[in-house]
């Protein structure tokens, strides 16, 4: 079997990839029937220079290999016909912009597997960039407090080598007794925990942030039963919220009293309340300065996540009175973050990480016959059809 790694076509450029030199290398060594071949490209995070001298051929035609692997969506006009593909594809949710995609994949006689829909038996997702994304995002929150109060002036992420220099720089400034409250306990929220335990910020009870004052940065970290309530009042249930949403709704409002940053690291799922609200954000006793909407759901949960910022710039004021954005220097502004390809600003970091959770659980996969059957359960299409369990997105490829 013939790998062949692909440059990324996206605008903007995305410098990440599934395969650093180094792991490509560990591949080998625990596959040695795997050949791999890299696609020529001049953004990304490590050289063609860098797989050459590891021993890896970088060619500008990658049409002899068999699985083709790439991060973001690969336009339409790119794609080699009857090949296997792994990529994000940004389709399960019928993306309207990417319905040319999925057709395309169709047409051509590709086998798509999703890096989304890798999944375990229960339905958990093995590979992703959520960590990186909450590393990132937390260090983005504080850069737009110290911004926005003209405290201190962090570098942008992207201009930074890794996540040890993101920790440095968030390390050097004096922060005043600030209150920040984090959601979401997968990897997003982890990772932003790892930033706010790195600089060595107290982590304390949801009863005491909400009751006491601190003379230095404190935080907290949430899950759904703490910003949810029944609505008839009876105790939270959590397997009764993932199947009756509709019977609860939000208690952030607590948090949002007492709260100067909040970093949103949670999964939003389908008729779940929203989370933070427009009448909490016009309440006269919020006192939230500074949104990081690192789950950056639009006009989702988080009522002030009007759009998706960007990298290049990824801060603007939100006006709660209006329900509109502003400058971020507006004085009656609340600053939202909400960059939604976080993972692109530590490539090197997320690349490393990508590559080892990829070499465990889905290069094994294609040569034990799918023993597990993580191939099968991330297959979109294949042999120019919709698959059994994506068979859903029939109506959204004919346009219906």
């Amino acid at each position: 079997m013939k790998f062949g790694l692909i440059k990324e076509r996206k605008n903007p450029p995305d410098r990440r990839v599934v395969f650093t030199p180094d792991e490509m290398l560990k591949v080998k060594e625990q596959f040695p029937q795997a050949e791999f071949e890299v696609e020529s490209s001049d953004i990304r995070v490590f050289s063609d220079q860098e797989y050459i001298e590891k021993g890896i051929p970088v060619d500008t035609d990658v049409t002899d290999c068999d699985v083709l692997i790439g991060v973001k969506e690969v336009p339409v006009d790119a794609l080699i016909p009857n090949k296997t593909y792994f990529f994000f594809s940004h389709t399960i949710k019928k993306q309207p912009y990417n319905r040319k995609l999925l057709l395309a994949c169709l047409e051509k006689n590709i086998t798509l597997i999703d890096h989304e829909t890798i999944v375990d038996s229960n339905n958990k997702r093995l590979i992703g960039f959520g960590r990186y994304a909450g590393i990132v995002g937390a260090y983005n929150g504080f850069r737009a407090f110290g911004i926005k109060y003209d405290l201190f002036n962090l570098a942008k992420a992207e201009t930074l080598k890794d996540q040890a220099e993101l920790i440095e720089r968030l390390r050097r400034p004096v922060l005043p007794p600030i209150k920040i409250v984090l959601t979401g306990h997968g990897k997003v929220g982890l990772g932003a925990k790892e930033m706010l335990d790195a600089m060595k910020i107290k982590e304390v009870s949801i009863e005491d942030y909400l009751t006491k004052s601190y003379d230095r940065p404190v935080y907290t970290h949430i899950d759904i039963q703490d910003y949810n309530k029944r609505i008839d009042g009876k105790p939270f249930d959590k397997k009764d919220f993932y199947t009756n949403p509709q019977e609860y709704t939000s208690n952030f409002e607590r948090f949002t009293k007492v709260s100067d940053i909040f970093m949103a690291g949670h999964f939003f799922g389908n008729g779940a309340p929203d989370i933070l609200t427009r009448d909490m954000l016009k309440a006269p006793d919020n006192k939230i300065k500074v949104v990081a909407d690192i789950s950056c759901d639009v006009d989702g949960p988080i009522a002030c996540t009007i759009k998706a910022s960007t990298i290049a710039e990824p801060f603007f004021g939100y006006l709660p009175s209006e329900h509109k954005e502003v400058h971020y220097d507006h004085p009656g502004a609340i600053v939202v973050m909400s960059v939604d390809n976080l993972p692109c600003e530590l490539p090197k970091d997320a690349s490393e990480g990508f590559g080892e959770m990829f070499l465990k659980h889905v290069i094994p996969s294609l040569y034990n016959n799918d023993k597990q059957g993580i191939l099968e359960r991330g297959t979109i299409c294949k042999n120019g059809k919709l698959t059994e369990k994506f068979s859903y997105l029939q109506d959204y490829v004919d346009g219906k």
